[in-house]
């Protein structure tokens, strides 16, 4: 984070500024003051209109602040941003690089930085090329460039760039896909935590496994995926949190994190997390993201709505929000269950309703026999698969659960001691 809070002013043709409030902050910036404009599309050359910009040109000079970045709440064209910055004098983000400008410092691990390095570099073409055109046209290059910088070079080195990163993550995703069949094979099942941005994944995560990892109140503190067994041991599963989901990003930002959301195409059920704390009309627009992510990605899994932070809400309220979606049609067939991380409110239905909704799990009985290696056997079972029951009499009976690959094991196993499944 920034040592020392610089200001910002936001623009934007839309009355709610929550959102880029709030990732303006994240970044560590003040915002000092808002302009909104009643428009239904930008203007195509400064985004805003002449009064407007004027108006916002007046307060950067005449502000007893200084002011250190404007930032439009939309995705601007490079010609809109040339301008901008030529008539303001300041540095100005759009929506998109100000929350690559996040994802830069939140990321860590080898493939997050991939992958941002590789989405910044695709926002970052298209300015560039203005940049070339505007330099030819004999125009100072703009803020972006670094003024002398030779930004035709640039050009060049982002295309070879661009190239040796899918590569590398073209690899790094091989590996989780073996990792991923490995992990199959050895009986566990996937459930991926999808949702919004800071709907409370990681707090969840950390309840089901009873691990530590880094919960932080801030947008994108996940930025690569997390996986760690469920502490239950009914079944075998390993859970995975996954980078949080934002409206309006464009196809490249996705793309560049395919490698990590692949792991919602691949897992056998997906928890989308919501918190349903928030403004209905807010927990409406962000479930409508979340569900059309997921529909992009072409999730097929069973998808349970885990709706998070109960306890920040009266129950007639909570009641209220979700007939409210179920009245619109938004949450569909979907399982739902109502939880708190905070204080583990109902985590006992949401691991029984995740149990039902694992796909092809097989239930069947194993008769062993009193031998010297059955015991080491039925340690070995309850391990890898849910005993629902046992009992000890001439011989040893489970009733099992479990899924195929680990079913074909137990039948190669209980066949090596002379047991029966049935």
């Amino acid at each position: 984070m920034h040592s020392k809070v610089k200001n910002a002013v936001i623009v934007s043709l839309k009355q709610d500024f929550s959102e880029i409030k709030e990732l303006t902050d994240s970044l560590g910036y003040n915002t000092i003051e808002t302009f909104y404009q009643n428009r239904k599309t930008p203007d195509v050359n400064t985004f805003v209109g002449s009064g407007k910009l004027q108006e916002i040109e007046d307060f950067i000079e005449k502000s007893e602040e200084n002011v250190d970045l404007v930032i439009i709440d939309y995705e601007l064209k490079p010609s809109q941003w040339f301008n901008l910055e030529k008539k303001l004098d300041v540095n100005v983000f759009d929506r998109i690089r100000l929350i690559l400008t996040i994802f830069e410092e939140r990321a860590e691990r080898k493939e997050a930085k991939l992958q941002v390095k590789l989405a910044h570099l695709n926002y970052e073409r298209p300015f560039v090329r203005e940049l070339i055109h505007r330099a030819r046209a004999g125009e100072h290059p703009g803020l972006m460039a670094g003024g002398e910088y030779q930004v035709d070079d640039y050009y060049e080195k982002i295309k070879k760039q661009m190239k040796k990163i899918k590569n590398e993550l073209k690899n790094i995703s091989d590996e989780r896909e073996l990792r991923r069949r490995h992990r199959y094979k050895s009986g566990f099942y996937l459930v991926s935590l999808a949702g919004y941005t800071n709907a409370g994944k990681s707090s969840l995560l950390n309840l089901l496994s009873d691990e530590q990892v880094r919960v932080e109140g801030r947008l994108f503190s996940t930025l690569s995926t997390t996986t760690r067994k469920i502490k239950d041991k009914k079944i075998p599963i390993l859970l995975t949190d996954t980078v949080g989901f934002i409206q309006d990003l464009p196809a490249y930002v996705i793309d560049a994190f395919h490698s990590t959301l692949e792991e919602l195409e691949a897992a056998d059920v997906v928890l989308l997390i919501v918190d349903i704390s928030e403004n209905i009309n807010i927990i409406e627009n962000k479930l409508k993201v979340s569900l059309n992510e997921l529909t992009d990605l072409r999730v097929e899994s069973e998808v349970i709505i885990v709706f998070n932070k109960s306890d920040l809400v009266s129950n007639d309220e909570i009641i209220e929000k979700i007939s409210y979606f179920q009245e619109n049609n938004l949450i569909k067939n979907n399982k739902k269950v109502i939880v708190s991380s905070k204080n583990q409110h109902n985590i006992d239905v949401l691991l029984k309703t995740i149990y039902e909704s694992l796909p092809d799990l097989i239930s069947f009985k194993i008769k062993l026999p009193l031998v010297e290696q059955t015991h080491p056997l039925v340690s070995w079972i309850y391990d890898k698969a849910h005993v629902q029951d046992i009992s000890y009499n001439d011989n040893v009976i489970l009733s099992v659960e479990c899924n195929i690959e680990i079913y074909k094991k137990i039948i190669s196993k209980s066949n090596d001691v002379n047991g029966v499944v049935f």
